[in-house]
C-alpha cells in the first residue's frame, strides 16, 4: 500500500473489504496524501459542530488540508442508519461515501458536475 494513503480505525468496528486505496488513487492520483479516519458518532458530531455549525452526527466529513493533502471522516455508525435511506447496503454505501469524499477533495461540490463524476466512479467499483 503506497504511504500516501492510511486508515486509522478509531472504532470497534470491523470494516468490511472495500479497495479504498484503488478509489483514492483514481480520483486523487498517486502523489495526493489521504488519511481516512474511521470514527465515534461522537467525535464526527464534534467535528460537524466545529467546522460546520451543525450540531448534529454525519456521515462522512472530508478536508481538504492542501493541493494534495485531505482528511475523510467517516462514522460508521451513522453510515449504517443513512444507508438504508439510499436502499444500499452498508458496505456499498461505504464505497459510496468514500467516493463522494474524494470527489470533495477533488475540488467539486454538489450538483449536477459531481454528481456525473461520482456516476462514473461508482460504475468502475460496482457501487
Amino acid at each position: 500500500m503506497s504511504s500516501n494513503f492510511s486508515i486509522s480505525n478509531e472504532t470497534k468496528e470491523i470494516l468490511p473489504t472495500i479497495d479504498f486505496h484503488a478509489m483514492k488513487e483514481t480520483v486523487l492520483g498517486v502523489d495526493y496524501n489521504l488519511s481516512l479516519v474511521i470514527t465515534s458518532l461522537q467525535k464526527i458530531q464534534g467535528l460537524n459542530n466545529q467546522y460546520r455549525h451543525k450540531n448534529a452526527p454525519t456521515d462522512i466529513l472530508s478536508f481538504p488540508l492542501s493541493e494534495n493533502e485531505g482528511e475523510i471522516h467517516i462514522c460508521p455508525e451513522e453510515a449504517r442508519k443513512e444507508s438504508f435511506k439510499f436502499k444500499r447496503n452498508y458496505k456499498n454505501f461505504l464505497a459510496f461515501l468514500f467516493i463522494h469524499g474524494c470527489v470533495h477533495l477533488k475540488g467539486h461540490d454538489h450538483g449536477s458536475t459531481m454528481e456525473q463524476v461520482e456516476v462514473e466512479l461508482r460504475a468502475k467499483f460496482g457501487v
